[in-house]
């Protein structure tokens, strides 16, 4: 062997050496001193807490809603009037402007005559009234002294009970306006299509002390009241497209927002729509609007319910079982498969079958390997089979990242954090991959070879002329 080949061989070995000790060294580290990755412990979630299929989270165009009975009107009656006839029953379904009730005419007509006569005997008294204070100023003029204090005493009583008289003329005449108006208005009329509920009668009124006579319910049996923010009052109005989702199963409907309520809906403890703040300065206002579905198949007076602005969303999707967001699948091959705890507490790649999936909300269906009583992990690259589980996130050694779990080429932030997070692979200096079994079993000649393929005659061609050079001191050096 030549001494060129033997320094070649020694350095050969001496790099090889040196690259085993070093990756030794920063597995070691890697591992926690030595540790196995056994030792190193994994975050782990339920899957029932993960999955979407029974996700009720609200998004900033889904609002929350209750199911309850229509509007209801209450009819008043004129207390002043005598109800004639009462021209509905429970259960009549009426229209806007339909009669509901009539007043006694007659006995208005009699009122209107006895409150015209009233006047008549006023004016007639102001005018006698007046007649006697004509008289008394012409006698007071031909009396002494003492007889006008007289007169002017009576002159003065007759003036205040003509101004009293005035008075009682100005408040009949009003009287007689209202009674003149309820003989055209001589009947109760329907404010808005519904049905008639709890009609009475002036006897049980009378008793109960009321005034309303009966109610008119809008017609169908229930609406939909939802509430909304002032934040979010932009997606809310009148006539707009709704999709109503059922908090019990996977139901749907079809609905129209019918009207809205631009009062502010009071917050309360109990509201469950509150926000749970005493402070008013810090809470926002919230308002009611109220939903007509296509169909109340289905829901209950009570039920509570979400309701999404109709934005051409596809809710054929039917979510039942476990569905689970794509971000927990991993690839292996055409297989998916998920980081899942296995009975010994330790990580595994449990394969699992795949099924619909909800494009628009990025998740999918897991059809079988996976249990909703099971506990998986969110991928990460760092992640091996036979690493320890954990439900404490304090106790996680495996930091998350923000890659794709199926990425598994490295960052520049991985290696911010200096050769700690420098994992050796065997590799040189360049990225080029060393065989350390097939060096061992190559000649001298075979490994110069290898070695100047692998590093490419042309990358060195800049630095031949030195490299040559240095070998031919080397030479020499060894000669003498």
């Amino acid at each position: 062997m030549t001494t060129k080949k033997r320094i070649c061989t020694v350095i050969i070995v001496l790099v090889i050496v040196c690259a085993v000790c070093v990756g030794g060294f920063l597995v070691w580290k890697k591992t926690g001193k030595g540790g196995s990755k056994s030792s190193q412990k994994v975050y782990v979630q339920k899957v029932s807490s993960l999955n979407t299929a029974s996700d009720f989270k609200l998004s900033n165009r889904s609002f929350l809603g209750v199911v309850e009975a229509q509007e209801s009107v209450d009819v008043k009656y004129d207390s002043s009037k005598t109800v004639d006839e009462i021209l509905v029953k429970n259960g009549d379904s009426v229209k806007k402007g339909d009669k509901l009730l009539t007043y006694d005419v007659e006995a208005i007509n009699l009122q209107l005559e006895q409150a015209k006569l009233e006047v008549e005997r006023l004016q007639n008294e102001i005018a006698s009234n007046k007649n006697q204070i004509a008289e008394l100023e012409k006698e007071k003029k031909n009396a002494d002294q003492d007889a006008a204090v007289s007169y002017t005493t009576q002159i003065l009583s007759l003036q205040s009970d003509n101004a009293k008289n005035e008075y009682d003329i100005k408040a009949k005449n009003v009287e007689i306006k209202k009674l003149e108006a309820s003989t055209k208005n001589a009947y109760v009329t329907a404010s808005i299509d519904g049905t008639v509920k709890n009609v009475k009668t002036v006897d049980k009124l009378q008793e109960d002390g009321g005034d309303v006579i009966m109610q008119i319910t809008e017609e169908g049996d229930y609406r939909i009241k939802g509430r909304f923010n002032e934040q979010n009052s932009k997606d809310i109005m009148q006539g707009a497209s709704v999709i109503v989702k059922s908090r019990l199963d996977d139901s749907t409907w079809k609905g129209e927002i019918t009207s809205v309520d631009t009062s502010p809906q009071k917050n309360s403890g109990e509201d469950m729509y509150s926000y749970g703040s005493s402070d008013e300065m810090s809470q926002s206002s919230n308002y009611a609007f109220y939903v007509k579905p296509e169909s109340f198949d289905g829901l209950m007076l009570g039920q509570h319910v979400l309701i999404e602005i109709d934005n051409g969303q596809d809710t054929s999707v039917n979510k039942t079982g476990i569905w689970l967001y794509s971000d927990f699948i991993c690839k292996d091959g055409k297989k998916n498969y998920v980081w899942a705890k296995n009975e010994d507490g330790k990580i595994e790649k449990r394969y699992v079958e795949i099924g619909q999936k909800d494009e628009d909300n990025g998740d999918c269906e897991i059809k079988s390997g996976l249990e909703k009583g099971d506990y998986i992990a969110y991928p990460d690259k760092s992640i091996e089979e036979g690493m320890t589980a954990t439900t404490n996130e304090a106790d996680v050694s495996v930091p998350p990242n923000d890659l794709d779990p199926n990425d598994n080429t490295d960052s520049d932030a991985d290696n911010e954090g200096g050769d700690e997070d420098i994992a050796f692979d065997g590799s040189d200096e360049d990225g080029m991959a060393i065989d350390e079994d097939m060096l061992a079993s190559m000649t001298d000649e075979e490994i110069e070879e290898y070695f100047n393929k692998l590093y490419g005659e042309e990358e060195n061609a800049e630095n031949a002329d030195g490299e040559n050079a240095d070998a031919a001191d080397a030479d020499a050096a060894f000669a003498e």
